[in-house]
């Protein structure tokens, strides 16, 4: 069977996936918009008053979006600061390019 007519390989599709499911939720698209707009880490506090979403569901948010990588999360002593990851985000394939097979970018190796 020709390699270029299969379907996609099984872990790509698996990674894909993830990063899919992440963005399935308006909320998380408008918390990844405004990190990528920023440029600049922000807290949890920070991202709620810019989001007008309470607290709880923005740290549960910023959990999802951290586990694929979308997001990096800085450690300063007993807060945390929260950053786009710009390699991961450089590098999502958009679902018309899987879909139709055209080249997307690998998975990356992310921070």
């Amino acid at each position: 069977m020709d390699m270029e007519k299969g379907p996609l390989e099984r872990a790509a599709a698996e990674e894909y996936a993830s990063w899919f499911k992440a963005l399935a939720d308006a909320t998380r698209i408008q918390i990844v918009s405004l990190l990528a707009r920023r440029r600049t880490p922000m807290s949890v506090g920070e991202i709620v008053a810019a989001s007008g979403v309470g607290q709880s569901t923005v740290s549960h948010h910023l959990k999802i979006l951290a586990d694929v990588r979308f997001v990096l999360v800085e450690r300063q002593g007993t807060s945390s600061l929260y950053r786009i990851n710009e390699a991961c985000v450089s590098c999502f394939p958009t679902a018309a390019d899987v879909v139709m097979g055209n080249p997307v970018p690998a998975p990356p190796t992310c921070e």
